[in-house]
């Protein structure tokens, strides 16, 4: 397998991983807004830490994704 095409199916692998943490990501969102003010304080600390959790994963996804496009574009 080239490199040129390794690096595309890295990217397609980091779609999907992109895809779930921004669908989870609005999921827990959308519990939060529904469950506010019935939920225990703590659960809701924790669920916020989760959101904070998952928004950073999506940049780091994002970031590593353009360094392989980055990579991609430099064969």
């Amino acid at each position: 397998m080239s490199q040129s095409e390794r690096l595309k199916e890295e990217i397609g692998w980091f779609k999907v991983v992109f895809g779930t943490l921004v669908a989870v990501g609005a999921s827990v969102v959308a519990w939060l807004a529904q469950n506010y003010s019935t939920a225990k304080p703590v659960l809701l600390v924790v669920t916020l830490l989760v959101v904070v959790c998952l928004v950073g994963g999506i940049i780091w996804v994002n970031r590593v994704v353009f360094r392989r496009l980055d990579q991609l574009e430099k064969l």
